[in-house]
């Protein structure tokens, strides 16, 4: 093999494809391998530029490189980094690598390019990287999935616990109700019961003062039994959301009015309510809802108060809000029981001797909500209280 035939023979039947250059880029060997490699005959590219087998994106680039090659040869890769294209004789191209080595004898500088056909290799690179981003998709759509699946968990233990405390809160609910219940139904009963032994023997007696005395406990507590089967009611509209804000326009001075007619014949001995009106009279408001609420803060106004106390009921109305404020001289608010006086069931510690179901405020306030107000209150103990309800125009 250390011959010249042994030299020609790895020359012509090697593997790689390999070809000579002189230094004006001309092809002046060529071996089988590098014939075949790019779809030419025998002899065929001989004497052709080597720019003949480069695609022609690159080939005026390729000049330039040649030249500059030309003036340091030295044995090295060609395009390291870089993807190298072969242009086939059909006029497709093939990816390459090459590497050059320079030699001279005295015909003149040559340079020897070895080329190996790396399509099969950059094939498999291409499935390789097909199947890569393929997988990647894969775990990205399972991965997707899966935080779909561990956030619909996450959803559905939130809605789970929001459940129990919402049953939780239910069952609190009904022993509160089962309790309050019981003892402010047997009140009234028992008052009832009592007066009407009373009334007949009274009424034996011809003692005219006892009777009406006895009739009008009767009627009290008759009352008391239907506010609170009112309470009650309404808690349940109010939870099925039953309840609508229909508004219409009417006259809000003369409509108020009417409802304090109605509630100083409630009123305790010597009680007196009074009404003023500023500003515009005519309004559009939902009137079922608006007495609902002057009904709930005028009783209250009157069980908490005294005797001889007075009551003031005040509207105002502007362009952009009706405020309507109900003020009393009673037993007032400790600053503590303000904070849980809007909640369910909630009775302040000062008012547990009054009959009063604790519902009361919880639905005036779920009302002013309902038609997009608000509700407020100033108190103190031993002094007095004014809830004041402030609904947009």
């Amino acid at each position: 093999m250390e011959g010249k035939e042994g030299i020609e023979a790895l020359f012509l039947y090697a593997t790689e494809g390999i070809l000579v250059v002189n230094d004006k880029g001309e092809i002046v060997r060529i071996n089988p391998s590098a014939e075949k490699m790019f779809g030419y005959n025998i002899g065929e590219l001989l004497g052709k530029k080597i720019e003949a087998l480069v695609p022609q994106r690159f080939a005026g680039k390729h000049t330039g490189y040649r030249d500059k090659y030309g003036e340091n040869p030295h044995p090295r890769s060609m395009g390291a980094g870089m993807e190298l294209f072969g242009l086939k004789k059909d006029g497709t191209e093939l990816p390459v690598e090459i590497s050059l080595s320079p030699y001279s004898t005295a015909e003149g500088k040559f340079t020897i390019g070895f080329i190996v056909d790396i399509t099969i290799r950059k094939q498999s690179e291409e499935r390789m990287k097909s199947y890569s981003t393929e997988l990647e998709k894969q775990v990205k759509d399972r991965t997707l999935i899966l935080e779909e699946a561990i956030e619909e968990l996450e959803r559905t233990k939130k809605e789970l616990h929001n459940a129990l405390n919402k049953e939780k809160e239910l069952n609190e609910l009904k022993s509160r109700f089962v309790s309050m219940a019981s003892h402010e139904f047997r009140t009234p009963l028992t008052t009832m019961m009592s007066s009407l032994s009373l009334v007949s023997k009274y009424e034996e007696k011809k003692d005219t003062a006892n009777h009406s005395k006895h009739v009008g406990k009767i009627k009290s507590s008759i009352n008391n039994l239907t506010d609170i089967l009112n309470d009650f009611l309404s808690v349940s509209k109010l939870e099925e959301g039953k309840v609508e804000n229909k508004q219409e326009e009417f006259n809000l001075k003369n409509f108020i009015a009417e409802i304090v007619s109605e509630m100083q014949q409630m009123a305790i001995d010597g009680q007196r309510l009074e009404y003023s009106h500023t500003g515009q009279e005519t309004v559009r408001l939902d009137k079922k809802l608006i007495k609902n609420v002057l009904f709930n803060l005028s009783s209250n106004a009157i069980k908490f108060s005294p005797q001889g106390g007075s009551i003031s009921i005040t509207a105002e109305v502007t362009p952009l809000e009706v405020k309507i404020s109900v003020k009393d001289q009673g037993i007032g608010i400790s600053k503590e029981d303000q904070k849980h006086l809007f909640e369910r069931f909630f009775r302040g510690n000062n008012a547990t001797h009054i009959q009063g179901t604790g519902l009361g405020l919880n639905i005036v306030a779920k009302y002013a909500e309902l038609m997009g107000g608000t509700i407020d209150l100033k108190s103190t103990e031993n002094k007095g209280t004014t809830f004041t309800i402030t609904i947009p125009q």
